[in-house]
């Protein structure tokens, strides 16, 4: 796999829910989802990453056609007063299968690592295996909010693909040694977050007053940019695909203008240095504690 392009796969929440904390235009209209695949297929694209809680994302690419493309999913799965796991898991799959309109998924994943955690965390690994033998999955794995999380989770399950957030700010799954361990294992990376949801593309001036604790890290990346002339979206690209362990970057866009920019903003490559604007802190590097601030 040795083009940039082909390393990204194409986030879909947007196709069906509004998404991101820069996302100005709300959910992505058909037609312009439509756009979207085909620019993504044309530039050599070769992944697409939904949810089944990703609103009527899975119904539209059904819709829309996904021809050319792998396809991850991911499901929550609450195991609770469950009696037949097995059976639970082949529906979850079958019926993603059915709005995606194919008939198999490349990749599953549980969208919660806590799930294998629980006394019935043997048996929804066997579920998981069952559905790669049973020729419904190709591979099967996890995504996850930390690289501690793998610290458990790896004593019972070894997933074929974990995906991760990993961007510039948080570089945890490297810094831990994790995104090594994992490759050693053959294990498939795909990392999210690139953008921190938007929040490094900003200009300085509209970043939310909430991040403002972070100023001088904001500062020092703008400050950085300005003296280098480089564009945002380039060399957050460029930071993960510095790295080869890194096997797909998973990107998410509000129209094919911004799609195009991202395409483009991978080819451009970049060898240089990057900002040293690296934080642990978790109520910035975890989207899902902002709404506490």
């Amino acid at each position: 796999m040795n083009s940039s392009t082909e390393r990204l796969a194409l986030g879909t929440v947007q196709f069906g829910l509004p998404y991101g904390v820069a996302n100005q235009t709300g959910q992505v209209l058909r037609l312009e989802a439509k756009e979207m695949l085909e620019l993504a297929r044309n530039s050599g694209m070769k992944m697409l990453d939904t949810a089944k809680g990703y609103g009527d994302s899975e119904e539209c690419l059904g819709e829309l056609g996904s021809r050319g493309f792998d396809i991850v999913t991911k499901f929550p799965v609450t195991l609770d007063g469950c009696t037949d796991i097995g059976g639970l898991i082949q529906a979850e799959v079958e019926d993603s299968c059915a709005r995606l309109k194919v008939g198999k998924i490349y990749g599953l994943l549980l969208h919660h690592s806590a799930s294998l955690l629980g006394s019935n965390g043997k048996e929804l690994v066997r579920a998981l295996e069952d559905m790669k033998h049973k020729g419904l999955v190709e591979k099967v794995g996890i995504s996850i909010y930390s690289p501690d999380e793998l610290e458990l989770v790896y004593q019972s399950f070894f997933p074929d693909i974990v995906q991760a957030p990993f961007n510039l700010i948080d570089r945890s799954l490297h810094t831990s040694g994790w995104m090594d361990r994992l490759k050693e294992r053959g294990v498939e990376i795909h990392i999210r977050s690139v953008f921190l949801q938007g929040l490094l593309l900003m200009d300085r001036e509209d970043i939310p007053s909430k991040f403002e604790p972070w100023q001088e890290l904001w500062n020092t990346w703008h400050e950085w940019l300005k003296e280098r002339d480089r564009s945002a979206l380039q060399i957050c690209l460029a930071f993960a695909l510095h790295f080869p362990e890194i096997d797909r970057i998973l990107v998410g866009a509000d129209c094919s203008s911004q799609l195009q920019e991202i395409i483009d903003g991978a080819k451009a490559g970049y060898t240089g240095d990057f900002p040293e604007i690296e934080s642990d802190d978790q109520s910035l590097i975890n989207p899902s504690l902002w709404n506490e601030q």
